[in-house]
């Protein structure tokens, strides 16, 4: 299959480890013969509205046609943003990962406000972290599919990044222990993929295939991978469409 769109790609003013400027992705993407495209750099909080800025001011700098301006939103807690509020987190660029309330209300920080004065095309919404629930492999299943429903039928979200995604920075806290679900995907239990995928079509709504992320991490084993493979394959069969993203931050390559 021929690949000639990718809607999630990070530029250097992205919170994290990216580094490309905007320049060099508009020249690589059309190097890989990618026709239509986009730059979701990281809005997990307010903290990062000004790397939003930013952003879009260097995507006008650069832009051509085919080329997109989103932003990827993380799915965090109404207590995490309420708190933030209050001030002192100015370093919090994840949010704050500890201390919240199990099971906590979600949200995510933005509006549509945001969305028209930045100039937002589209909003992938992801899930990225467990919300303070015991690290225990049922209690991670059922917070993860938890957000993934709420970003599923959340109005500002076009896009559905990553399902089932899991942050190696957290390995360290349970590998010894259990895996989520990368040794065996099967025990997410069925009924939570029929019910993400209903609420996917219902909202009309895009779930994305993420190439560098899952498909392609070099850490993830490869029966996870293949059963992951079965799961989109399931997704499709019940109608949802999906959308390609790379999830690039160092460099551009689609291959990996």
């Amino acid at each position: 299959m021929k690949i000639e769109t990718d809607w999630h790609i990070h530029s250097h003013n992205s919170f994290d480890e990216a580094s490309m400027s905007m320049a060099e992705i508009v020249k690589a993407v059309s190097s890989k013969g990618i026709r239509q495209f986009g730059v979701t750099d990281h809005l997990n909080t307010r903290i990062n509205i000004p790397d939003i800025e930013a952003s879009r001011r260097e995507y006008l700098e650069n832009r051509v046609d085919g080329f997109h301006f989103g932003v990827e939103v993380s799915c965090v807690s109404v207590w995490e943003i309420e708190q933030i509020k209050k001030g002192g987190y100015e370093k919090a660029v994840c949010g704050i990962r500890e201390g919240g309330p199990v099971w906590a209300d979600m949200t995510v920080d933005i509006t549509q406000q945001d969305i028209e004065n930045l100039g937002i095309e589209y909003v992938i919404g992801g899930t990225h972290w467990p919300l303070y629930v015991p690290w225990e492999r049922n209690a991670l299943i059922m917070d993860y599919h938890r957000q993934n429903m709420f970003l599923a039928t959340h109005p500002l979200i076009m896009i559905v990044a990553h399902p089932w995604w899991f942050h190696s920075k957290y390995w360290g806290k349970y590998v010894d222990r259990f895996e989520p679900w990368f040794n065996d995907f099967n025990v997410i239990p069925k009924s939570m993929h029929e019910e993400f995928a209903d609420a996917i079509i219902e909202n009309k709504k895009v779930v994305e295939i993420n190439l560098h992320a899952i498909i392609l991490n070099w850490g993830y084993p490869e029966g996870f991978k293949y059963q992951y493979l079965g799961y989109l394959s399931f997704l499709k069969s019940r109608g949802v469409r999906f959308s390609i993203g790379s999830d690039c931050h160092q460099s551009y390559n689609m291959a990996g």
